[in-house]
């Protein structure tokens, strides 16, 4: 049963209702792309969001744009490129990878906290959201942050919905900084390199004042997949001509130690952000989060014992990984490989029923863990809102 209801008081009754003597779990569902991120939801209802999709704010000179959670972000992308902006977090589309159809939407983005390689300069989409109105798990219609930069105030909130997948409360408006479109867009490139001088380039781009938007490296498998004869160092630099022109020349030059440094003229930055390379097999996905230096020392690691493929983004701060299915997607070897060098491990990409049975979530300390059981238990004390979608 699927409930698509066109305004906030709609969703607020049919959560009220479900919330009932007789709890009934709902299934959140945007435009249905991400279904397959995060553990298998046993729901007897499906509420929609659908029916939201209109903006309700849009000040192009304060820089601000606040919207529906249903409106799609193809829509949102159209009438930012009216006024030449964009969204300074670039969210992920993954329906490829994920063999979804549908069109994303702009809460399932805040929702899953959706950040493309822009995220390396200008951060994650909670540090774009600057205010939410959402739907708790009593069906109370509530409001945190503000609608425009001047006016926020308490932040918390509206940053705890980004990445809760829908678990906190049924978010129905967001409000977000945006940005300008840059002049002119270009990458640079150097070939060949292994995965531990190309992350060492990468940082020494970045450690440059040239505004560097995006950093990713693809050892030669991956690159091979994106019309590279060799693996690919990748840059990208975007501004007004005159200064990226400038920040172009000056990382060619402290960059020739690494090697030549070439410019592309195609784009490959869509690509790396969807994780195309990895889309049509069937092979499981990760996405690990690190400290940037150690990434190639992981990844060998893991060569050690499994057979895997990966790339980097954010300067090597973020690596994805592909492997072998299985019966649990490599997630003991992964986790426990990853435990000497710190950080995170998602998956992505794996059947239902590994999904199901490994924890697809970085598991949290006993005392985060409290933590965020009572943040579970204030938000959504009869449990009805994607109900297992984090942990079991």
């Amino acid at each position: 049963m699927t409930d698509t209801p066109d305004t906030e008081e709609g969703i607020a009754g049919i959560v009220r209702e479900a919330a009932s003597a007789v709890a009934m779990p709902l299934l959140l569902k945007g435009g249905g792309t991400r279904q397959a991120m995060g553990r298998p939801v046993q729901a007897a209802r499906t509420l929609s969001l659908a029916g939201l999709d209109g903006v309700t704010l849009y000040e192009p000179g304060e820089l601000t744009l606040v919207a529906q959670a249903g409106m799609t972000l193809k829509a949102l992308d159209t009438l930012l490129e009216s006024e030449n902006q964009q969204l300074t977090f670039e969210p992920s589309d993954f329906r490829a990878l994920l063999g979804s159809t549908g069109e994303p939407t702009f809460g399932g983005a805040i929702a899953t906290a959706a950040a493309g390689p822009r995220r390396l300069r200008m951060g994650a989409a909670r540090d774009a959201v600057l205010g939410v109105r959402y739907v708790n798990g009593q069906g109370d219609i509530l409001r945190a942050g503000g609608r425009v930069m001047k006016n926020v105030t308490g932040y918390d909130i509206p940053k705890l919905m980004c990445g809760a997948f829908g678990t906190l409360g049924v978010v129905t408006e967001i409000g977000v900084k945006v940005m300008p479109k840059s002049e002119i867009v270009r990458t640079l490139a150097i070939g060949g390199l292994s995965d531990g001088k190309a992350i060492s380039a990468l940082s020494a781009a970045l450690a440059m004042p040239c505004d560097v938007s995006a950093a990713a490296h693809l050892p030669e498998t991956v690159a091979r997949e994106l019309g590279f004869s060799d693996a690919a160092t990748l840059l990208r630099v975007e501004g007004f001509e005159t200064q990226a022109t400038y920040r172009i020349e000056t990382l060619k030059e402290a960059l020739a130690s690494f090697g030549p440094v070439e410019m592309v003229e195609s784009d490959p930055w869509v690509a790396i952000r969807d994780v195309m390379m990895f889309a049509g097999d069937d092979r499981a996905v990760w996405r690990i989060s690190m400290k940037a230096t150690d990434a190639p020392l992981l990844v060998a690691a893991l060569r050690e014992r499994i057979e895997v493929e990966a790339f980097y983004d954010w300067g090597g701060g973020l690596v994805w990984l592909a492997c072998q299915e299985g019966r649990d997607a490599s997630e003991g070897v992964i986790r426990q490989t990853l435990a000497a060098y710190g950080g995170h491990a998602t998956l992505i990409r794996a059947s239902d029923s590994v999904r199901a049975a490994v924890p697809v979530f970085e598991p949290e300390a006993a005392s985060i863990a409290a933590l965020s059981s009572g943040l579970k238990a204030r938000f959504d004390p009869a449990g009805i809102l994607n109900p297992g979608r984090m942990r079991p």
